[in-house]
């Protein structure tokens, strides 16, 4: 599975490509920012967005696009302004037919660290430990991207634990039901014998 992980921004918008392979091992396999010119109209610094997330597309054919959902601040206009570079991100991830996954930051945090309150030092320090890192990514807001990524991928993981949990629950009732039906013959056995006792006698 290889999932692209964007953390949307106009100005710079980060993201972190993270593999995982069968026996379940994360490797991170490219991370950076797409930065745009700051004093480019916005139309223009969509455009650059856009292009940059599906040539990251392009080169790298992931499996999913997970996006970070719109943080909504107190200034209005930095949240529609972040709602139109999601758009793009979401539009490029569409016209590539990937899978699409858009988290909430809390949700971010808490597939990533396990908890939705978690300081960005937190989620920072276990993507290092995740991802065997020797150091954290930079700048910040490729390790927001790269975090997304993972977000998608550890939930992903999810039902395989499930169907683990369901399977080694469905052995220890299986365990139970030999011990009971043995339990059950012991019984039948030992009534049996005792009967036969007393015909002989």
């Amino acid at each position: 599975m290889l999932a692209l992980g964007i953390d949307p921004g106009t100005a710079n918008t980060g993201y972190g490509i993270v593999r995982s392979d069968r026996a379940e091992s994360l490797k991170l396999v490219e991370c950076g920012v797409i930065r745009t010119r700051p004093r480019a109209p916005l139309a223009s610094r969509l455009a650059e967005i856009y292009d940059g997330v599906t040539q990251l597309i392009a080169r790298h054919r992931p499996d999913a696009l997970s996006v970070e959902d719109v943080f909504y601040s107190r200034n209005v206009r930095t949240t529609v302004v972040l709602g139109h570079a999601r758009g793009v991100i979401l539009l490029a991830g569409h016209q590539a037919s990937l899978e699409i996954h858009e988290y909430p930051p809390a949700e971010i945090k808490k597939a990533v660290v396990g908890s939705g309150s978690a300081t960005k030092e937190q989620v920072q320090y276990m993507l290092t430990r995740l991802l065997r890192l020797k150091a954290v990514p930079q700048p910040s807001d490729a390790a927001d991207g790269v975090a997304a990524a993972l977000a998608y991928i550890m939930s992903s993981r999810l039902p395989s634990a499930a169907t683990a949990m369901r399977a080694s629950s469905d052995r220890a009732d299986r365990g139970r039901r030999d011990a009971a039906v043995a339990r059950a013959m012991a019984r039948l056995a030992a009534r049996h014998a005792a009967t036969e006792d007393e015909q002989t006698s």
